[in-house]
């Protein structure tokens, strides 16, 4: 009664707030913010080769700080499924937002306290290649390279910066997705809750993609663009030693990302529900309502103590764990794949870093971004049952094992490298030149090549470089297998179409096998398994992965610093392996799932037709029944009959 007497009230939100009581503006209001914080995360994972570059960090290390915002992100977690229906979702998810824009803002911290970027060829008396020529010197390679090292700041403590902003961003985003979803599924109508969450999916996509476009667009900017006059340096981005601006985009993205999260301080804790069609869709919103009270009178002690039960009672229904595990598979393949996609194809087919990151955002995430929807069109134009749903996730994953195989046989082959001149070189040396016989050398010195020819402070050739190299020219050895390109891009944009079609289908299976008031602790576990078991370790295996294909490491100031020359056959084999692994896992997880329920429904129609054989025959004894009863009673009034 005090539900049903509660509903004249309604319309006084809508007045009042007006806008802000449509859930309709609220997917809108966090489509955008999701877009803005996976913008960041698109925008890091495209400038991942540019910070190793500038700091030396290895890809393992690089792995663990693209992972590492997923720390703050699992701790707190397993909170929100407590506070979910206890504490204003909508405040709390803006006030997290802002959060996580301190953190952004503190990733770009390292460029304004760390000094200028030094590279092979800069000094402060010349400009270009000079330095790295092959000459007399007086003092020894190690000597010059401890001056450099007294002289400059080699940016080595910097990464802890970088680790604590990324902890305040995974920190912050910890309310946004989980209180969203469930907000949303709460409060839209039942045949409309799939097609907002197909929406909410598919914007959130173009969030990463704007970030690689952004990337893209910024780091063809010198990183120290605010720290030099123009024309003070003459690398181009098309030079192995090239940093781009990455502070610059992390400014932006931190600065939508706080202007994104104001909206939520106004929208109310409870929405109206939208209208709908269906009557028997209110008595399960009361049911919620009424399984919410019960909820908020458990204490937080009381919570933390019924935990792990309410953990294995969730795990123990094999539908939502097989969905799950196949959701973990194919995000921790998306988790390596999305921070070292760019690389890949960086020194697989010899581009820049802005080239890859154009790549990525503009033919692999729209991609994923299409399948994320016509899944979801499927989804609601069908309806299909869990069941069939099982069935299409599992023929999207097999497929696009199919399309994801040929990737890793496609590939340009590893450079030859080699090296004349050692002694009187340093091991920091890195200024690729390329010789007549297209052999490449990582510097004019260790080509033995002692005159650099000029125009105009541009370097056109390196000559004197002794008798077996001649002259060299500036820049990598032309791998010849650009046209490899295409077909590698075309193939991998096909996997990531076919294999985003689970994306929406998988995560309605999980809310229609779990119970309402399971919901959003489901959901908050789910969540917490993508952490654990895929966001935090797959960034690393893979980073680690690469890592193990490295031929030459780079050296500055005795200390390994990122690689410069990879073995690119195991690079390919290694990286696409991965890839197909948990593409695999995903797909046997899916099969499971359908099997699981096949054989659910079969029990379910064995016991359907066991019901219907007893009611039958119980039909049958009790007509039976009847007409004895009737012959009964005829035969007694034949006997009165006589009688009279």
């Amino acid at each position: 009664m005090t539900a049903i007497e509660g509903n004249p009230q309604t319309p006084r939100p809508r007045r009042s707030m007006g806008l802000f009581n449509n859930i309709k503006f609220f997917v809108l209001c966090h489509g955008m913010l999701q877009l803005s914080q996976l913008l960041v995360s698109g925008y890091l994972k495209g400038s991942i080769t540019t910070i190793e570059r500038r700091y030396g960090f290895s890809s393992q290390k690089m792995g663990l700080l693209a992972a590492f915002n997923e720390v703050g992100n699992t701790v707190l977690i397993v909170f929100v499924s407590f506070f979910g229906s206890r504490v204003h979702r909508p405040r709390c998810i803006g006030i997290g937002a802002m959060i996580a824009s301190m953190g952004v803002f503190l990733i770009a911290l390292p460029h304004f306290i760390d000094g200028k970027y030094n590279y092979t060829g800069i000094n402060s008396n010349t400009k270009g290649n000079g330095s790295s020529l092959c000459q007399s010197q007086n003092i020894s390679p190690v000597e010059e390279s401890d001056q450099k090292c007294n002289q400059n700041n080699t940016g080595n403590g910097v990464y802890p910066i970088f680790l604590l902003g990324q902890l305040l961003l995974g920190i912050g985003g910890v309310p946004i997705q989980p209180f969203g979803i469930s907000y949303i599924d709460d409060f839209a109508e039942k045949r409309s809750s799939p097609f907002y969450l197909g929406i909410l999916f598919a914007v959130t996509v173009i969030g990463p993609a704007f970030g690689y476009m952004m990337s893209s667009a910024v780091l063809r900017f010198f990183v120290d663009v605010d720290k030099m006059s123009l024309g003070e340096t003459n690398l181009k981005n098309d030079d192995p030693r090239w940093v781009g601006a990455w502070w610059l985009g992390f400014l932006i993205a931190a600065t939508l990302l706080l202007l994104t999260s104001l909206p939520y301080m106004f929208f109310p804790r409870k929405m109206s529900r939208e209208e709908t069609e269906e009557a028997p869709a209110e008595p399960s919103t009361e049911k919620m309502m009424h399984g919410t009270v019960t909820t908020e009178e458990v204490s937080l002690t009381e919570f933390l103590k019924s935990f792990p039960r309410i953990v294995m009672r969730t795990l123990r229904n094999p539908i939502y764990l097989l969905v799950v595990l196949a959701q973990v598979n194919l995000a921790a393949m998306v988790a390596g794949l999305a921070t070292f996609m760019g690389k890949f194809i960086e020194k697989q087919f010899a581009k820049t870093s802005s080239f890859s990151n154009m790549m990525i955002g503009g033919i692999n995430i729209p991609s994923a971004m299409l399948g994320i929807m016509a899944g979801g069109v499927i989804l609601r134009r069908f309806g299909l049952s869990v069941r069939s749903s099982a069935v299409m996730c599992t023929i999207a994953v097999f497929v696009s094992i199919m399309f994801a195989t040929p990737l890793l046989f496609i590939g340009c082959p590893t450079q030859n490298v080699s090296e004349i001149n050692v002694h009187n070189c340093s091991e920091e040396a890195f200024n690729p030149v390329c010789v007549s016989n297209r052999v490449e050398f990582r510097s004019p010195c260790h080509a033995g090549c002692k005159i650099e020819m000029r125009c105009a402070d541009k370097v056109l050739n390196y000559t004197d470089c002794g008798p077996l190299t001649g002259f060299a020219s500036p820049g990598p050895c032309d791998n010849g297998c650009n046209n490899r390109l295409i077909p590698f891009m075309i193939l991998s944009s096909i996997t990531c179409f076919v294999a985003s079609l689970s994306h929406t289908t998988s995560f309605m299976m999980i809310l229609r096998t779990v119970t309402p008031e399971d919901k959003s602790f489901a959901l908050g576990i789910q969540f917490m398994l993508f952490r654990v078991l895929a966001f935090l370790p797959a960034p690393v295996l893979y980073g680690r992965a690469i890592d193990t294909a490295c031929r030459l490491w780079g050296k500055k100031c005795n200390t390994t610093t990122s690689c410069h020359y990879y073995n690119l056959d195991m690079f390919r084999h290694r990286f696409i392996g991965l890839q197909i692994f948990f593409i695999c896992g995903g797909f046997v997880c899916f099969f499971l799932s359908f099997m699981v329920l096949r054989r659910i429904n079969s029990t379910q129609q064995r016991n359907e037709k066991m019901n219907n054989q007893i009611k039958s025959e119980s039909s049958q004894e009790m007509k039976d029944v009847k007409q004895m009863v009737s012959k009964s009673n005829g035969h007694c009034n034949t006997q009165r009959v006589l009688r009279k």
